[in-house]
């Protein structure tokens, strides 16, 4: 984390004159930002998993710091309200330190009746505050204005050099895991098995994921989401399914992997391993097109122009264009959700939908209701590029009841079923000129180098 170092200092500056602009533009003089409160389970006295506010987490690299608060204001340091509680159930935070403690005042208060006061100290009466709903305070401050927060979420899309230095740490942290779980599942494990490998080679702990890992075998694969981690392995391994991230100071990667079984065998197993090769090639040349001034939702229009192309040349479907197949909803069928999303801070990073500072909105192009980005592509934002082909039986029955079911050859998709589907996902980063920086395959190039 050497690098870190000196990227930090020119970070703060980017966001202070960031946080000047919105401040002046919505006539207020501070901004307070919440790290955010403890929940409870309902009826018990066992607490959810802590998330900090990610407003918090973009100015300090700090996730675990229940109660505390971060003071802004227009040439003036960052100035942290730290809560410190002494406690003796529970370990308290630990005292700030490292590259950044140089460049904010960091005042440390044992209670939160002392921080709430030293907050009524500090407040001016034009101060805007960001928190969630227990958090808020109710003695000054605006809550959460809706004009500043789509402003700072605007800016928030095009990431600094030290941004991208953490999402680069989160990369090699997520890469490490997925060859670990590759291994597990070409090892004959189960999805519990190939979840705690992850875990294992990534070297975090459940609580520390951006996101419930999705480890899908064979028809598991099939469910975008899927939730479960069996502990028995299926009979006959087919394939794997994981999208699993990692964290590195607040800041995510997001990476899916499909892998098929080595010792997969037969016609069906041939068709998929084809399959997989097609959209390996297909998804490079998609994350190639993530360059400064490209429209992103052209990308997702490629996308599935890309699959159909696809699914005509496997002769999964027959007798009308790629085009014809995409206009007609039948490539949606295979590839029901968006190309991807901005990443950052939070894995599904805010304002995909807002064009302007002011909050303006673009709409997702006529029936695609799942793309999350809407935006031209700006040097600095980090977009996920996740095209998907699946054999999902919710959506293969609807197609096969509709006009389209004669140009699908439903005995391959049949024998095509036990294999889930394929998704394969990259967390890149746009450049001002020339390619794009793949984040993910340049950490697993350095592995396996």
């Amino acid at each position: 984390m050497s690098a870190l170092a000196p990227l930090y200092p020119q970070h703060l500056a980017v966001l202070q004159r960031r946080l000047e602009s919105a401040l002046a533009a919505h006539g207020f003089d501070a901004l307070a930002v919440a790290a955010g409160s403890e929940k409870f389970a309902f009826l018990d006295d066992r607490p959810y998993g802590f998330q900090i506010n990610p407003h918090f987490v973009h100015w300090l690299p700090l996730t675990q710091a229940i109660g505390s608060w971060l003071l802004l204001r227009p040439g003036a340091r960052p100035q942290l309200l730290y809560l410190q509680a002494e406690d003796y159930w529970h370990a308290p935070p630990a005292t700030p330190s490292g590259y950044w403690t140089d460049h904010v005042d960091v005042e440390v208060l044992r209670t939160p009746l002392q921080l709430q006061a030293r907050l009524r100290e500090l407040l001016p009466a034009r101060c805007a505050q960001i928190a969630e709903g227990d958090a808020q305070l109710d003695f000054a401050g605006t809550p959460n204005p809706e004009g500043l927060l789509a402003h700072l979420h605007f800016e928030r899309g095009m990431k600094t050099p030290y941004e991208l230095q953490l999402m680069r740490a989160a990369s090699q942290r997520a890469a490490l895991g997925h060859l670990a779980a590759k291994a597990a599942f070409e090892a004959g494990g189960a999805e519990a098995d190939i979840h705690a490998a992850y875990l294992a080679g990534s070297d975090q702990a459940e609580r520390e994921l951006p996101y419930g890992n999705i480890v899908g075998l064979g028809a598991h694969g099939a469910v975008l989401h899927w939730q479960f981690q069996d502990k028995q392995a299926p009979a006959t391994p087919t394939s794997l399914l994981i999208d699993a991230g990692a964290s590195c100071q607040g800041y995510a990667a997001d990476i899916t992997r499909t892998w098929l079984h080595p010792e997969g065998r037969g016609e069906a197993a041939r068709r998929f391993a084809a399959l997989w090769q097609g959209m390996e090639t297909l998804e490079l040349a998609l994350v190639d097109q993530v360059r400064a001034g490209t429209d992103y939702p052209a990308i997702h229009l490629d996308a599935h122009q890309r699959i159909a192309t696809l699914l005509l040349d496997a002769g999964l479907v027959h007798g009308l264009s790629a085009e014809a197949a995409v206009a007609q909803g039948l490539s949606s069928a295979f590839f029901p959700h968006g190309i991807g999303h901005l990443l950052g801070a939070q894995v599904h990073d805010v304002a995909g939908l807002q064009i302007d500072r002011q909050g303006t909105r673009r709409e997702r192009p006529a029936g695609h209701p799942y793309l999350r980005l809407t935006r031209r592509l700006e040097p600095g934002m980090v977009v996920t590029i996740e095209p998907g082909l699946y054999f999902i039986p919710m959506l293969l029955r609807e197609l096969q009841a509709g006009p389209l079911t004669g140009h699908v050859d439903w005995a391959a998709v049949e024998t095509l079923q036990p294999f889930g589907g394929i998704r394969i996902e990259d967390d890149v980063a746009c450049r001002a000129e020339g390619a794009p920086e793949n984040l993910t395959r340049e950490a697993f190039g350095r592995l396996q180098a």
